[in-house]
């Protein structure tokens, strides 16, 4: 951090490295916004050059100087000190090795997160972080959504299915919320129209992948009175473009770092139906699952196959089937194989499930038994939709995997501040 005062500049941050050159000393101190040049000469004052000569990389410091102009320096100036207090000293050796030229397992990295986030790319995919979160909670302000919060703790499982954290709640078993999504739908009964959240989402689901956490934060939305999906749709475009555009504003530099250009998606969306994928996918000698489901290599063959044909880094994944759709999910009219879903690809990779939901009372608790389900069990849910309510639709989006993608992060861990995954539970 640097302050201006009383015609000189304070530096706070952290000692990156010090080159002692006899005469003179070159601090590399660094913050949170970059690296700084702190110069001392002996001749100048040798008390403070002695001081500085006994700092220990990695210590924090404040620095009170004079800025000059100096092309060669970091940023194009140095900071010439009057003062040096040394806030802490840091203990050595470091325990992880801080230097972009020295890489260490991302294990590490997460085991070491408070020392690993002083490293400036590390920084940046955090800087992003707050951008597009920012970015989220701005454009829904400004189109008229309400933003909620819904509890973590709930008594049945979001999906109906067994991967979901039991907890002890008392005398009784509750659930980490896999989703806000019977929420959100309760909002759409209570007439809020629009509503938004993001939060905490929990999936007790064992993968050790690159794309999967156990816990990561979902951007939800919901919206009533739509025609159809394709409304859902819209929202998700202008959402994204919004986000690349706080980013191209704020974070360019940032990107920068990983070897990445900010760029405003156009609108619209290219559109691919799940039976179109099929086709395109067999010409890369690949094919859906059995389920009629895509797996990520389809996802990024796809992404590909869109970029190389549309120019886009997005796509709307269309019409799945009602055989690996949700219980809520609307099955089209003229197709009841077909649910009105889709997923958003963006870069290959699925960020976004969209779908427009049932909203009529005796179809879905019709669902709910097709599916196998006991409507028993969600009657705190049906009962919504005994008393009037509209036709709607929603999303929920992996934040985490936003930043992967905008960033070419090759794990999402690497987006998340504090991973949770089957093996991790620390720090």
């Amino acid at each position: 951090m640097i302050k201006p005062k009383d015609g000189k500049i304070t530096l706070y941050g952290w000692v990156e490295n010090i080159r002692n050159l006899g005469k003179l000393i070159f601090l590399n101190v660094r913050d949170i916004h970059g690296n700084y040049q702190v110069t001392l000469s002996k001749e100048r004052n040798e008390e403070l050059f002695g001081k500085a000569s006994e700092l220990k990389a990695e210590s924090a410091l404040c620095v009170v100087g004079e800025k000059k102009e100096n092309q060669k320096a970091i940023n194009g100036f140095e900071i010439i000190p009057d003062s040096i207090e040394i806030i802490t000293v840091s203990e050595q050796p470091i325990p992880l090795n801080l230097s972009e030229k020295v890489e260490s397992s991302l294990d590490k990295e997460l085991d070491f997160r408070f020392l690993s986030l002083r490293k400036p790319k590390v920084a940046a995919v955090f800087r992003v972080q707050s951008t597009v979160s920012n970015a989220i909670v701005k454009f829904f302000s400004e189109n008229g959504f309400y933003q909620m919060h819904s509890s973590k703790i709930i008594s049945q499982a979001t999906e109906g299915g067994a991967n979901v954290f039991s907890v002890v709640y008392f005398d009784k078993t509750a659930y980490l919320a896999q989703s806000p999504q019977f929420y959100k739908q309760m909002m759409m009964a209570a007439g809020f129209e629009k509503v938004f959240e993001i939060g905490p989402v929990f999936r007790a689901e064992p993968h050790h992948t690159s794309r999967h956490l156990t816990e990561y934060t979902s951007v939800d939305l919901e919206m009533s009175f739509i025609d159809s999906y394709e409304e859902v749709m819209s929202v998700m475009e202008d959402l994204m473009i919004s986000i690349h555009k706080e980013l191209a504003e704020k974070n360019q530099r940032d990107a920068e770092l990983f070897g990445k250009k900010i760029e405003l998606p156009a609108k619209p969306f290219p559109r691919i139906t799940i039976r179109e994928a099929g086709e395109i996918l067999k010409n890369y000698g690949k094919s859906l699952k059995e389920d009629g489901d895509i797996d990520p290599e389809g996802e990024r063959i796809l992404g590909e196959y869109v970029k190389e044909k549309y120019n886009h880094e997005f796509f709307f994944l269309t019409e799945f089937p009602w055989s690996i759709a949700q219980f809520y999910h609307m099955r089209k009219a003229d197709d009841p194989g077909v649910t009105c879903r889709a997923d958003l690809i963006f870069k290959g990779l699925e960020i976004t499930t969209l779908a427009q939901r049932e909203h009529r009372y005796e179809v879905l608790t019709k669902q709910l038994v097709e599916k196998g389900l006991d409507p028993e069990k969600f009657k705190f849910y049906t009962d919504f939709f005994r008393y009037g309510v509209p036709q709607h639709g929603g999303s929920g989006t992996g934040l985490e995997r936003i930043v992967k993608q905008v960033l070419g992060l090759e794990n999402v861990a690497e987006a998340t501040l504090l991973p949770r995954t089957p093996d991790r539970l620390v720090p």
